[in-house]
């Protein structure tokens, strides 16, 4: 029986946190730590914090005592790995220059970072704007869908994350991020994600019928203008066949549905491509990317459209205040040339191969992994208590997530029972099989 989804992240209120936090052997960082709780507002997924972090460099995150945790998380903003010298390099630049643009003005960092993205994506996807976070980026884009097709419904995934903003919490599917707030946007329909490893239609051959239902809500529903979803599920890491998003395009032509894609999380080579829509065929009417667009460094997002959606000059669809912001912008800049001059999206694809037999040799071995799945530098590993039935295996996810952190490998568990596994690009081959040997010992000593 379907159950739904226990958490987008790991729990920081779960028993095996408190007892994280009681293992700190360290008075400094447990000072630091209750200061944090006792000033932050506590919130799921996020205070009580882990540790006390002081520096970061390349792959790795190090705490105030200098123990050092290969990040394979990283909040899916360190493509190019942290404190990348060649990005800082053009920051401290521009800083000497130019740190800030107020609206109304433009300047040359924001304009070529412009053009240098639209280069990248197909030719009708050239208009932009620039946001200082995905969730701005998403609103931008719900916004534009409505007054593109005059229609004021959208329809996303159960269990799918766009933002923490009342407008993206609504269009999205997360019920631990709408818990007590009320009465939302109204017109946010959802339907099941093509989830072929659990879903609601277990009789389904493949994930079409996904397709199929995503039709019918819009026939049976109407007013509806846009359909919303990642390409590649990131939180869990659910891939739908190409099959699937191809009749996606086909269902939102034939209805004139905006189809909006959330590469926030997966943009920028994640996938071993610069966008993970690439590995589908098909192309949005509307894309949102962020999170590494930043460099690692700097928040920035935009939002990408059609050249025919480029007609409402009228309305303020962002108007932020870090809207062209030319330090932003020369991070994204620097971010996608040192992707290009380094070759990274055919090594996240070689790695991710490499990454591919590494954990299929461990479903072979642990009957606790109960699925792999991934592309590219992007990996779920699915720990569940029984095969036959999909149980989740929740406590002992939590048990590997501790061990491994012990050990000095950090991610996040998605869902309550899938370790998602995301390493910067630039990870070398001998820290990548550091890491995946971090990660076997710990899934060799559950217990079930």
């Amino acid at each position: 029986m379907y159950t739904g989804a226990i958490l987008e992240g790991d729990s920081n209120l779960s028993d095996a946190r408190k007892a994280w936090a009681k293992s700190i052997p360290d008075p400094e960082t447990e000072s630091y730590l209750a200061r944090d709780a006792n000033v932050f507002m506590h919130q799921a997924l996020s205070t009580p914090c882990l540790d006390v972090l002081k520096e970061c460099d390349g792959i790795y995150i190090t705490d105030l005592q200098g123990k050092r945790y290969m990040d394979f998380h990283g909040n899916s903003v360190h493509q190019i790995g942290y404190r990348n010298p060649f990005v800082i390099q053009k920051l401290k630049e521009q800083l000497d220059i130019f740190p800030f643009s107020p609206r109304r003005f433009t300047n040359l960092p924001a304009i070529e970072l412009a053009e240098k993205l639209v280069s990248l994506l197909p030719s009708s996807l050239n208009r932009l704007l620039f946001a200082p976070g995905g969730t701005s980026a998403i609103s931008m884009a719900l916004k534009l869908a409505r007054l593109v097709t005059g229609r004021h419904k959208t329809i996303s995934w159960w269990d799918s994350f766009h933002g923490a903003s009342m407008d993206a919490i609504a269009a999205g599917g997360e019920r631990e991020f709408r818990a007590g707030l009320g009465p939302l946007i109204a017109g946010c329909e959802r339907i099941p994600p093509p989830n072929i490893y659990r879903g609601l239609f277990k009789s389904a051959a493949n994930d079409l019928v996904y397709a199929d239902y995503l039709e019918y809500v819009i026939e049976k529903e109407g007013d509806i203008g846009a359909f919303i979803a990642e390409p590649v599920r990131s939180s869990d890491v659910q891939i739908p066949s190409t099959a699937f998003w191809q009749r996606v395009r086909e269902i939102c032509d034939r209805h004139q549905v905006v189809l909006i894609l959330d590469e926030i999380p997966t943009a920028f080579g994640r996938t071993g491509k610069m966008f993970a829509f690439e590995h589908f065929g098909i192309q949005p009417d509307i894309l949102c990317v962020g999170k590494g667009l930043g460099g690692g460094i700097m928040p920035l997002a935009a939002m990408v459209a059609l050249e025919s959606f480029n007609r409402f000059g009228d309305v303020s669809l962002g108007h932020f205040t870090h809207e062209k912001s030319p330090l932003a912008a020369v991070a994204g800049l620097a971010m996608i040339e040192y992707i290009e001059k380094n070759d990274l999206l055919e090594q996240a694809f070689q790695k991710g191969q490499w990454m591919e037999k590494r954990l299929h040799l461990m479903k072979e071995k642990y009957t606790v992994v109960g699925d792999v799945r991934g592309i590219g530098l992007l990996w779920g590993v699915e720990l569940v208590t029984d095969r036959n039935t999909k149980a989740k295996a929740s406590k002992q996810s939590e048990e590997v997530l501790y061990e491994c952190l012990q050990n000095g490998l950090s991610f996040k568990v998605s869902q309550g029972n899938t370790l998602q596994l995301t390493p910067p690009l630039v990870i070398t081959e001998k820290e990548l099989e550091t890491a995946m040997d971090i990660l076997e010992n710990a899934i060799s000593k559950v217990k079930l």
